[in-house]
């Protein structure tokens, strides 16, 4: 024994952030547009627009 007690922490915490830097970058290339959040935005709410008007055509209002 050396005396060192943290052996390779060093290289640990070296590696760990290179893999969140690449983590990162990886998940803002692949994250969706503006504009495909949008349109599923908008999708999912004519999709609750359509299930309120069956719901209510289904209790005669």
């Amino acid at each position: 024994m050396n005396g060192n007690t943290c052996g390779g922490c060093g290289k640990f915490v070296m590696g760990m952030a290179a893999g969140m830097a690449a983590g990162t970058a990886l998940g803002m290339t692949m994250a969706p547009s503006h504009r495909q959040i949008k349109r599923a935005a908008h999708m999912a709410a004519k999709r609750v627009n359509e299930a309120v008007e069956n719901l209510a055509d289904a209790i005669d209002l």
